[in-house]
């Protein structure tokens, strides 16, 4: 393999011992993981809060200013792809898999389990089970994409920087970025990346595992979860060979037509005028919480901020370490947009599905629920959505056509991050050799193997959760970073303008 970095083997090295430790003694690393966790959360709860609600105010910040005209790009360059396939791209990379998994099972949780109200299956509880739902997959989520996809795209394509994330600091740190100070930085990034997107696939095996197993009574183990893993792994290769104008695109318009088959049948089969009056609704609510929701941290009331730690502060450090995965593929698609265009679309278009897609799904289960026809609460996570399923028309259908978007999400998500993690490891290459990008799709199902065999999804959240740590200091420097380079072109844009400006002739008096 040529043109390698040395990224590359140091990240390979400290995520081979990581599966390792998770074959050799899965007990001690769950044990390890849950503990540092919890010590995370815990103490540095408020942290996450605040860190994120930074950049979803930076972000609406650009929207508004005057900078928001500059390009990703040249001047006059236009967009690679159309915005059809730019946001089914960046929406399957982004949370295709969480979708399926959590589209029944969170609105669930906080209705009948676990209210953050206190008090499950009331009035109340409804109506915070689908405001906190959109709270966790909105504007927030997608502030985090938004701002290093943002500071990646902006200085790889107007300033001729490499794709990388160490590039987007040269502002803060200079020269220092080339060397140890950058690797390091890189490497940090890195490593988030497999964590997070082994998560996600962790994720997407046990559900494709639960619809199986609910199914056709395969068993739910974690020898099929595996065989899982190495199957869709031949598949998201195999696409990965083809590259990013090809696999990737196609198979997000796949996904966006399965998603919209399978949202407008649930609409109209399922409480269509009860999801509809509760989506509107909510966001009301939503807009008009927003602001409480993004700083509440219950101190004095115990059993509310563990059901923060387990939803909020989970959710916000699975962004993050999601963050440079998806920033960079974002950033690779969205050449030639301007930065308010680009903010505009990242955070509202894939929010206002997202709300749409949890209410028609979210809504139907717990209709089910309330009126006590079927007790969705009682199955597993994994197995919630077809449990709905089932008592709606043509449930085999729906069912399969689940496992189906399951998939393709699972093999666009993992195919999007082996790009990115071979651009990473490549110097910020746009087109990285075939034999890296098969390493990493190797590497990063070995992690999502490994994490499932030490403790299933509970490793998986509390690992994501730390990888997020570190890397969120990051970008908190790369705000910094973009802040001053923005600043300077506009003043050097202002500049050029009042220069070229012509002036008044004068008039001489008689």
């Amino acid at each position: 393999m040529k043109n390698i970095s040395s990224v590359f083997w140091i990240v390979i090295v400290i995520t081979a011992a990581a599966v390792l430790w998770g074959i050799v003694a899965p007990d001690n690393l769950q044990a390890l993981t849950t503990s540092i966790q919890g010590y995370v959360t815990n103490t540095l709860g408020w942290y996450y809060l605040l860190v994120v609600s930074l950049f979803v105010a930076f972000s609406i910040f650009l929207i508004f200013s005057p900078i928001g005209k500059i390009r990703l790009g040249k001047p006059e360059e236009k967009p690679e792809f159309s915005r059809l396939s730019w946001f089914a791209m960046l929406f399957s990379a982004g949370m295709g898999i969480g979708l399926v998994f959590y589209g029944a099972a969170e609105p669930i949780s906080h209705y009948a389990i676990s209210s953050p109200s206190g008090e499950t299956e009331t009035a109340q509880a409804f109506r915070d089970s689908l405001r906190y739902t959109f709270f966790h997959w909105g504007l927030h989520a997608w502030a985090i994409y938004a701002i290093v996809a943002l500071c990646i795209a902006y200085f790889q394509f107007r300033k001729d920087a490499p794709g990388l994330i160490s590039a987007t600091l040269f502002p803060v740190f200079g020269d220092r970025v080339n060397g140890p100070l950058g690797k390091g930085i890189d490497c940090i990034a890195v490593f988030a990346t497999v964590v997070g997107v082994a998560t996600s696939l962790g994720i997407g095996a046990t559900q494709i595992n639960g619809g199986l197993h609910y199914l056709f009574g395969v068993p739910n183990s974690f020898q099929v979860q595996l065989a899982i893993i190495a199957v869709i792994t031949v598949l998201f290769l195999i696409s990965a060979w083809s590259g990013i104008g090809k696999g990737i695109k196609y198979l997000s318009n796949t996904n966006m037509v399965l998603a919209g088959v399978l949202m407008i049948f649930m609409l109209f089969v399922g409480p269509t005028v009860l999801i509809m009056n509760s989506f509107t609704d909510t966001i009301g609510t939503y807009i008009s919480n927003v602001v409480q929701m993004s700083f509440r941290l219950a101190p004095n009331d115990p059993d509310s901020r563990e059901w923060i730690n387990s939803w909020t502060i989970f959710y916000w450090a699975w962004w993050i370490s999601w963050s440079p995965f998806v920033g960079i593929f974002i950033a690779r698609v969205s050449r030639g947009r301007t930065i308010r265009e680009f903010l505009i679309a990242v955070l509202f278009a894939p929010t206002v599905l997202a709300f749409l897609w949890f209410s028609i799904f979210g809504v139907s289960a717990m209709d089910l629920q309330q009126k006590g026809i079927f007790n969705v609460a009682k199955l597993s996570t994994d197995t919630m959505l077809f449990g709905m399923f089932d008592h709606y028309p043509l449930a085999m259908i729906t069912s399969i056509v689940a496992l189906l978007l399951i998939a393709v999400f699972f093999i666009t998500s993992a195919d999007s991050a082996t790009f990115v993690l071979g651009m990473q490891t490549t110097y910020g290459s746009l087109n990285p050799e075939n034999s890296v990008k098969i390493s990493w799709g190797i590497i990063q199902s070995a992690m999502a193997g490994a994490l499932l065999y030490s403790g299933g999804l509970s490793a998986l959240q509390n690992t994501a959760i730390l990888a997020a740590l570190p890397f969120s200091v990051v970008v908190i420097l790369m705000i910094v970073s973009l802040y001053k380079s923005l600043s300077q072109e506009r003043k050097e844009i202002k500049q050029a303008e009042k220069f070229q400006k012509p002036r008044s002739p004068r008039v001489k008096k008689a």
